[in-house]
């Protein structure tokens, strides 16, 4: 078809008033087929300026973007039609679902921006901008409650320097002369649990340190604030069993809880996290 053939079959749109949206108008957008009445393009309050509004203008003079058609009476519109159904809904009657899936809001949004329907990507674009923030606030407390690892031994200083209090705990199973209680591995999985279930409920509050750096302890809480050492738990003891000795894990849940407790007195909004730049230290096991 010639672009002289193309332009004599411009749609033939009467200039008599519209009534109750009864003149309908086919389109092809993108290859995909939708039929919708003129009164839905360019009348409705939504469409007012809009893109459609100005290609479907019942005046000539109005009418400021050319409109072509295929050899079926189909208005050509050179878009992906995977949106224009709610474009359409949304000129209909104002209203329109948001698409779940972010890459089908971004797409939504282009659509709308294109045919400069100003509310609907206005609507679009503050869910962006909310699930934009809400994903930097995640990834924010994600930063602020990840525990640091230390897998080698750091002076007490470095503790001592932390402005935040500070509740560090120690344990390796495997510095023992001697073996273990029948419960012992058992209780230490119990600190284990404790420790992650505290830090998960107080990380915005105290500054929790996983320490595998191989200390004499075995399994240790050591507690600071203020810019000292506030208490310690030693969480193991050596008993006597028959002609043998042993090494015991024991579980003060109570005690643990009570110097946590004492730590959070210690809490200032005004914080300085600690540089572990010059030291070994890992997060989830990668090195910072």
């Amino acid at each position: 078809m010639t672009e002289g053939s193309t332009q004599s079959k411009l749609p033939v749109i009467e200039t008599t008033p519209l009534t109750e949206g009864k003149k309908y108008v086919k389109l092809n957008v993108g290859g995909a087929l939708f039929h919708t009445t003129i009164q839905t393009l360019v009348n409705s309050t939504h469409a007012q300026g809009s893109m459609l509004a100005r290609m479907f203008s019942v005046s000539p003079n109005n009418r400021k973007v050319d409109v072509l058609c295929d050899d079926e009476g189909y208005v050509l519109i050179d878009r992906d039609g995977k949106h224009f159904g709610t474009i359409l809904n949304y000129l209909r009657d104002g209203a329109f679902r948001l698409p779940a899936n972010k890459q089908d809001l971004q797409e939504l949004l282009k659509e709308a921006q294109f045919y400069l329907l100003e509310d609907m990507a206005k609507q679009c674009q503050e869910v962006l901008d909310r699930e934009s923030n809400d994903s930097r606030e995640n990834v924010l407390d994600y930063i602020k409650f990840t525990i640091p690892v230390v897998t080698t031994p750091l002076p007490e200083r470095f503790f001592l320097s932390i402005k935040l209090p500070v509740v560090r705990f120690s344990y390796n199973r495997h510095n023992n002369k001697y073996s273990y209680t029948e419960k012992s591995d058992n209780t230490l999985l119990c600190n284990i649990e404790l420790f992650d279930k505290l830090s998960s409920q107080h990380h915005n509050r105290l500054y929790f340190i996983r320490d595998l750096s191989g200390r004499n302890e075995i399994c240790c809480w050591t507690f600071y604030g203020g810019g000292k050492k506030l208490s310690e738990i030693s969480c193991t003891s050596i008993v006597y069993a028959t002609e043998r000795k042993q090494t015991k894990i024991e579980f003060p849940e109570a005690k643990i809880l009570e110097e946590t407790l004492n730590c959070t007195l210690y809490h200032n909004n005004e914080v300085e996290l600690p540089d572990f730049s010059s030291f070994s230290v890992y997060e989830d096991g990668a090195p910072v």
